[in-house]
């Protein structure tokens, strides 16, 4: 009788003394770990794009929110621009006001962001994102940009609006990415600031108070509605601490041409949305508790 045939299986001893086959190779031995410049990126760009997805199964807050813009060019606007009680410098006042307009509507959608991580945490999404390899600053930074680019589409309705009402402004693609960079800068931090409440107060409700409180007086202690010069002093404090001023300055120097100090605006908007990333992380363990 013939003898079977002897089956050798890749790995087995009598598959050489080489070690195991590549196949089993495979197995045992774990693929080199990519190198953490590239892995916090790739998680930052995921976090991202996994809150616009919300954006994109439901408008409805786009177009809802675009009306209170708006209305400020429709009503304070041309009210301000027939009575000339603000010196803007020789432009209308109309003119004057919608890069300020930009960033209040920009800035409104960023200051309550922290509701929705504490939607997350009472889902019990947010302890599951904890768990996961993904640093905190990761998963702030994802939200945070998230955050700038929905602003960014608002940015562009008003945009649009202050157009279509005559508003002389710049096309030149360079200054536009300028103004993408200082809108998504500037909501990033907004963002962040709305996620460290969120870590210390620790409920909606009381985020809901304090954003409201907070949001009309950044709002009004800026440089959006009239020159920092006709303030009183101890306001024009204030607004040199504010980032919206700095925001607003970078804005309507590359929307309007007007003279602004682009680099110490970009400047301070980087730090202050690093700071802002930066406590955002820390507080957002302390939100999961």
């Amino acid at each position: 009788m013939s003898e079977a045939p002897v089956v050798r299986r890749p790995g087995s001893a009598e598959a050489g003394a080489g070690g195991p086959g590549p196949e089993l190779s495979l197995l045992l031995t774990p693929p080199p770990a990519r190198p953490a410049w590239r892995v916090v990126p790739a998680r930052m760009l995921a976090m991202c794009a996994v809150e616009l997805q919300k954006l994109r199964h439901d408008r409805t807050e786009l177009y809802t929110r675009a009306v209170q813009p708006a209305l400020w060019l429709l009503i304070f606007g041309e009210t301000f621009t027939r009575i000339h009680a603000v010196p803007t410098g020789g432009i209308p006042y109309l003119d004057y006001l919608a890069p300020g307009i930009i960033a209040q509507s920009a800035m409104f959608i960023a200051i309550f962001y922290g509701i929705m991580i504490i939607w997350e945490r009472d889902s019990g999404v947010l302890t599951k994102l904890l768990v996961t390899p993904t640093p905190r600053a990761a998963l702030v930074t994802g939200k945070a940009f998230a955050a700038g680019v929905k602003a960014l589409v608002q940015a562009a309705v008003v945009v649009v609006i202050a157009a279509l009402l005559g508003v002389s402004m710049t096309w030149n693609p360079l200054r536009l990415a300028g103004v993408a960079a200082a809108v998504v800068l500037g909501s990033a931090f907004f963002s962040c600031l709305s996620m460290s409440i969120a870590g210390i107060v620790l409920t909606r409700d009381r985020l809901m108070g304090i954003g409201q409180a907070i949001t009309m007086p950044l709002f009004f202690a800026s440089n959006a509605l009239y020159p920092v010069a006709v303030m009183p002093g101890w306001l024009q404090a204030v607004s040199r601490v504010n980032p919206l001023s700095y925001e607003v300055d970078a804005l309507r120097g590359l929307l309007l041409g007007t003279p602004a100090r682009l680099g110490a605006d970009f400047g301070v908007l980087l730090v202050a949305a690093a700071l802002g990333i930066a406590a955002a992380s820390a507080l957002l363990g302390r939100l999961a508790r």
